[in-house]
């Protein structure tokens, strides 16, 4: 962890770079530190990955109406200005990559972050840890 899950109305795909938008937002959760100044999120662990939403509804349904909804899923144990801090650089990423669209179309953006406390099952298994912790 951290994971971040983006959906998104398919009727953005022409208008905006969703694999651009997936690199900024890794790039800046691994820019986030601690009070301690100590990375945030293990490298190896984070993850972004852009979904389309096959079937969608937006709205009244009059217009040519888009959404994207981020939810970013992370362990708990982070304090709750490093928790506000993480929030506020990536709805300002989020704002800046999405600027250009908003001037050209109605779209809803929505950025929420979960923790996982008591997690009943976190099964892990791969190489990736491993890469990055030398």
């Amino acid at each position: 962890m951290p994971h971040l899950v983006i959906l998104y109305t398919p009727n953005i795909e022409l208008q905006t770079d969703m694999t651009a938008l997936c690199r900024t937002m890794a790039d800046a959760m691994l820019e986030q530190r601690d009070d301690e100044g100590r990375q945030v999120f293990p490298t190896g662990g984070t993850r972004v990955l852009a979904f389309p939403a096959a079937h969608y509804a937006v709205a009244d349904g009059k217009g040519d109406y888009a959404f994207v909804y981020l939810n970013v899923r992370m362990a708990s144990g982070r304090t709750e200005a490093v928790k506000k801090r993480i929030g506020d650089a990536l709805l300002a990423k989020v704002k800046q990559h999405f600027e250009p669209l908003v001037a050209q179309r109605h779209i809803g953006t929505t950025l929420q972050i979960d923790e996982a406390p008591d997690q009943v099952y976190d099964g892990k298994y791969g190489n990736l840890h491993p890469l990055f912790n030398k």
